[in-house]
């Protein structure tokens, strides 16, 4: 695996899917990758009640994990995804990496978990990124990803928070999103099955989330022992298995020929939710409108960057519910993730009626995406102080 991916230039056919989960259509990590014990690891233990370790940088390989492992069996378990990218003169910058630790310690609280401190968390992320250095491509080559993981590691059998935690990161070089230029997306909207559900985890990014599945990790969330009555008071976070309750209705989609599904809300089936890994934006006449995060729904931080850069730029913004029927006559749609940062839809198939919105950027995502991007990789000063140099 040297040549010009150990120079850093890449190229792996590994491209992540808009924001937490992998495209079907194209691994975040390749077989090339997974297999590969160029890459280094970070990982740091704690027990239950206890701090977390300093952490331990080892060979990318297999784990091992005890069959009764809380997060096998109960679903105790938690993932972020963020990325790193190499500036001109060979500096390396993170993109608001604070924003992941803190997401991370939401999930962590609401699965009974212990999860390292914002420092402990940044600085894990720091030193696997300089460990992994020389994978970093080139300067607008692409990026590093990086997949900090929490889990339940310790063996329990019965309902009950696992005895040890681990948490661990691993990374994998990826390619520029849009390599032959700008293809936007055709989605469908999804009316009988959901992504999330008030109550649920949809909003974490869980091993498993709940509201979509009645699976293991519906014991994490027993064992929390929180009494929640209001929607309101839930908050989405990515759960390990998180993305799987999507494949069955993604799966269908793309074999219609779609990209991906668009969800509404599981109570009145007519406000607009997520697409199945990335939140959506429509654009009315210059005002910018996108779902309010109100539990079932992932707070994305590149949702929450655009919506920051689209103030600055003099855009109003509204965060509120969204009925599908406002998609009739919207003048764009884009989706905001990590990997994509932002992405054209070019159609969105409703009720069999096929809405169209354009063959690549509309105006105001394209502005969007040029000024957040350009922030990112370290080609316009940083006035939001979100990003962080690594030497």
């Amino acid at each position: 695996m040297e040549s010009t991916a150990a120079r850093g230039g890449l190229h792996q056919n590994s491209l992540l899917c808009p924001s937490r989960g992998v495209s079907s259509s194209t691994s975040l990590l390749s077989q090339r990758s997974l297999s590969s014990s160029s890459f280094s690891s970070l990982k740091m233990k704690c027990p239950q009640g206890g701090n977390f370790s300093k952490g331990e940088l080892q060979r990318f390989g297999n784990i091992e994990l005890s069959p009764s492992a809380g997060v096998l069996n109960y679903g105790q378990g938690l993932f972020e995804g963020l990325k790193a990218y190499m500036k001109e003169g060979g500096n390396i910058l993170l993109f608001r990496p604070e924003e992941n630790a803190l997401r991370i310690r939401m999930g962590a609280e609401r699965m009974c978990m212990p999860a390292p401190t914002v420092e402990q968390f940044v600085e894990a992320v720091k030193a696997t990124v300089m460990a992994n250095k020389r994978w970093v491509p080139f300067p607008r080559k692409g990026s590093l990803y990086i997949r900090p993981l929490l889990m339940g590691s310790g063996a329990v059998l019965g309902v009950a928070p696992a005895p040890e935690y681990t948490f661990l990161i691993y990374v994998s070089p990826v390619g520029n999103y849009f390599k032959e230029g700008v293809a936007p997306i055709n989605l469908v909207v999804e009316h009988e099955l959901h992504r999330a559900t008030p109550g649920g985890t949809g909003g974490y990014g869980l091993v498993q989330d709940l509201g979509r599945q009645s699976c293991a990790g519906q014991y994490g969330l027993t064992q929390s022992g929180q009494n929640i009555t209001s929607v309101e008071e839930w908050v989405v976070i990515d759960g390990i298995g998180a993305e799987v309750p999507v494949l069955k209705a993604q799966s269908a989609a793309k074999a219609k020929g779609y990209s991906d599904v668009l969800y509404l809300d599981s109570v009145h089936k007519k406000y607009l939710e997520e697409v199945s890994s990335c939140n959506i934006f429509i654009v009315k006449d210059n005002v910018i409108t996108t779902p309010a995060i109100k539990g079932t729904i992932l707070p994305g931080i590149t949702r929450k960057s655009i919506i920051d850069v689209a103030q600055i730029e003099g855009f109003k913004v509204e965060e509120r519910q969204v009925a599908v029927d406002e998609l009739l006559d919207a003048d764009e749609v884009f989706c905001t993730g990590t990997a994509v940062v932002v992405s054209p839809v070019g159609s969105i198939t409703y009720m069999s009626r096929r809405l169209c919105y354009g063959e690549g950027f509309g105006v105001v995502s394209q502005q969007l995406y040029h000024k957040l991007t350009r922030l990112q990789m370290g080609l316009i000063e940083d006035s939001m102080n979100w990003t962080l140099e690594l030497s």
